[in-house]
């Protein structure tokens, strides 16, 4: 389509050129006239001097014609290519004015035409909105009515089994009524028993865990302690086995006389530059090791100089003993222990359990029992004192008869400590039933300081029996198809027979294992039981 602004500019180009070309025609029909009024002229001069002299003046006339006509000639021009160049201006100025006005209009129509297309585009995203809310709107319904179908599907199925119910129900037998009922109601019972005992558990956790946990983690890591202490060492170096001879004596007199003195057991076997002793008394062991070394360094062996190096062992291994004893004492800050306390606590230093040194765990669970008492807002100098004497009766259970907790009560009523201490350290391991809060401390600060990792060891057959028993304890149990103790019989995996045990059973069945555990075995750290139900439908392709 061709633009209407073009078109203008185009008839008034056309116009302009055509007055340019009638100017051009006027000065044409000038020049013509000129030049026949100089033809006439020549011609009356040759006609009207016929003799040389009016020939030259006629001559110069027509020079001087000639002169005047190319003046009026040139004038002529000049005056045409002014006209002719105003014209082109006047054209231009025009044809220019006519473009601008044409761009303005053509901008303010392109204008429109966006303002246009925007308004199209803003309807159209108003409708495709108003499509997307009804098809939503549409789905929604669609699933109301799903729902509503399945309803009213569950609702005729639950009307027939009603009574389906009530035509079996309306069949039995005053006795079969009451089986019924009473399973229906043993069901329920087990059900709120479940439900109860979930209850219950989560209110005790809810105000007893935290405060709890908060306070046992802040005693953890404000003590710092060592892994598992040094073992007992039993076994003796020797340079070289040609001194086996020379402590065993002639017909046996030097080791009968080391035996006598020390009381430890001198076991000399095939074992290259190694002797063992053998006691059940730590501090005798440890005397006999530092005499038999001292023999040993010293070359001279016979029965008088063994009797000397023992006694002077037996002095140092006093000393040792005593300045342990003294050294833990000040450790938890405790100044007044009797001294034959200080003496027995001292010994413990020589006394391992499961590998861990007795007499460093004593003093971790003095630190461990202190910071917890701070925070319960409890005596702080008692609860130390009750953990370090805690342990007091390892020292000497090879030698009294009974657990080392009665033992170590019955020393400290002995040497004037207080009954509530004497009552904590008799009850760690509820040999008697605590009743204070202070027992409770030692019990968990003795129970920490045992069980975190690395703090003792455990012989490959107390493991495997203590394994045996969880799983024992848990298959006795009706409904349980098999166990598996993990995590070191820290956990317990209780799988049971579906068609048996329903959800609500499976949780009173592991509060029953978890609390058959605690009263019937001993063990570190914490036990958890989980019970698992599953049911699996398997058919054959074939």
């Amino acid at each position: 389509m061709v633009d209407p602004a073009c078109i203008q500019v185009g008839l008034l180009t056309t116009q302009k050129l055509s007055t340019l070309g009638a100017v051009m025609d006027i000065m044409s029909i000038i020049i013509g006239v000129i030049c026949l009024v100089i033809g006439a002229v020549i011609a009356v001069a040759v006609t009207k001097n016929k003799d040389t002299a009016r020939t030259e003046e006629a001559q110069k006339e027509v020079s001087d014609a000639k002169s005047k006509a190319a003046q009026i000639t040139a004038d002529a021009e000049r005056q045409a290519e002014n006209s002719k160049k105003e014209a082109l201006l006047a054209a231009k100025e025009e044809v220019l004015k006519l473009k601008q006005s044409s761009e303005a209009d053509e901008k303010q129509r392109k204008s429109e035409i966006h303002d246009m297309e925007n308004r199209v585009m803003q309807r159209e995203e108003s409708l495709d909105r108003r499509n997307d809310a009804l098809d939503r709107r549409e789905h929604q319904l669609s699933s109301q009515q799903g729902q509503l179908d399945k309803q009213k599907q569950d609702l005729d199925e639950l009307v027939n089994n009603q009574t389906t119910e009530l035509e079996r129900i309306s069949s039995l037998t005053k006795d079969e009524a009451h089986d019924e009922l009473l399973d229906r109601i043993r069901q329920d019972s087990v059900r709120e028993e479940a439900q109860i005992i979930r209850d219950s558990e989560q209110r005790v956790k809810a105000s007893a865990d935290k405060t709890a946990r908060e306070i046992v983690s802040l005693a953890i890591q404000r003590c710092a302690a060592d892994e598992a202490g040094e073992v007992t060492v039993t076994s003796v170096h020797i340079p070289s086995d040609d001194l086996k001879g020379r402590i065993i004596g002639r017909e046996g007199r030097n080791i009968r006389t080391f035996e006598q003195v020390s009381g430890v057991s001198l076991v000399i076997d095939d074992t290259p530059e190694t002797v063992v002793l053998s006691s059940f008394d730590p501090v005798r062991r440890e005397t006999a090791r530092v005499a038999l070394e001292n023999l040993i360094a010293d070359g001279r062996i016979h029965p008088a100089r063994i009797e000397e190096m023992y006694k002077k062992a037996e002095e140092l291994v006093n000393q040792r003993v005593q300045e342990a004893g003294e050294q833990a004492a000040f450790d938890a800050g405790i100044h007044d222990l009797h001294p034959e306390l200080i003496k027995t606590l001292g010994a413990l230093r020589y006394r391992t359990s499961f590998g861990q040194n007795v007499l460093q765990h004593s003093k971790e669970v003095s630190i461990l029992c202190g910071i917890m008492a701070t925070e319960l807002g409890c005596d702080e100098v008692i609860a130390k004192r009750a953990g370090l004497l805690h342990d007091l009766g390892k020292a000497i259970d090879h030698e009294v008869e009974g657990p080392h907790a009665v033992i170590g009560a019955d020393l400290a009523r002995r040497y004037g400590e207080r009954p509530e201490i004497v009552h904590a350290i008799e009850a760690h391991h509820a040999d008697v039933e605590p009743n204070t809060v202070l027992d409770v401390l030692v019990q968990a600060a003795d129970a920490i300081s045992a069980a975190r990792p690395g703090a003792r060891r455990e012989s490959a057959e107390t493991y495997i029996k203590r394994l045996e028993k969880l799983e024992e304890i848990s298959n006795a149990h009706d409904g349980v198809e098999r166990t598996y103790a993990m995590q070191a019989g820290r956990e317990l995996h209780v799988m049971v027979e579906p068609e048996k045990i329903s959800d609500a059973q499976a949780t009173v069945l592991a509060h029953d294992i978890a609390k058959q555990i605690e009263d019937e075995m001993e063990y570190p750290g914490q036990v958890r039981v989980v019970v698992i139900r599953e049911s699996r439908a398997m058919d054959v392709a074939k």
